[in-house]
């Protein structure tokens, strides 16, 4: 992490925050990677601040075979947070209540077996592939405000050409969040871990 001495990446560059928030405004590629970050490290600050977590950290992005964007230790137990964000096209206002739909899959293809044997090649996530799903608010309102949901209690794919083996192992691709947060969501992470957290001890 770069000191207060060090020069912002707009001296480095030597452009203005009005050109940069241009720029961004220009390419939706370029927002989307900016965004995804800077989503990550707010993220991050939530859990690196709160005293229960005793450590933090992420994965290498480039390491295709390990799923999640924070590892957090809590009560002495590792848990893989996935992040994702709302797709802005599916955001809708009805009085005080704002719906929407997180893209829940992963940015390649890659090749999944299964308990049966079958194997196929797509992009949905796994269910038990991660511990908890984080999806930010952030297009509701312009606020950095995350909702939490076990991996376990998200919805699964549907699509046909899938065999019902193949589905009831890959997550949907959209996921419905809404604000105010409506279960299988809450906003205390903590009582999601909480219960992983007692499932996991021996008995």
């Amino acid at each position: 992490m770069a000191d207060e001495q060090t020069p912002t990446i707009l001296d480095q560059w030597g452009i203005t925050a009005r050109e940069l928030t241009d720029l961004v405004a220009a390419n939706p590629s370029l927002r989307g990677i900016l965004f995804g970050y800077v989503a990550e490290h707010q993220l991050s600050k939530i859990f690196q601040n709160d005293p229960r977590i005793e450590q933090h950290h992420k994965d290498d992005d480039h390491d295709r075979t390990r799923k999640g964007d924070l590892v957090v230790r809590y009560k002495g137990v590792d848990f893989v947070i996935e992040l994702k964000s709302l797709q802005t096209n599916s955001i809708t206002k009805q009085n005080d209540a704002w719906a929407g739909k997180a893209q829940c899959d992963g940015s390649d293809r890659r090749t999944v077996k299964f308990p049966d044997g079958s194997t196929i090649d797509t992009t949905c996530l796994l269910v038990g592939e991660f511990d908890v799903l984080a999806v930010n608010l952030f297009a509701f309102e312009n606020t950095w405000r995350f909702v939490y949901c076990l991996n376990r209690d998200l919805p699964r794919s549907k699509f046909k050409k899938y065999t019902e083996v193949q589905r009831c192992q890959l997550l949907a691709s959209l996921v419905p969040v809404s604000w105010p947060v409506c279960s299988p969501f809450v906003t205390d992470p903590f009582v999601l871990l909480d219960r992983l957290v007692d499932e996991r001890k021996p008995h």
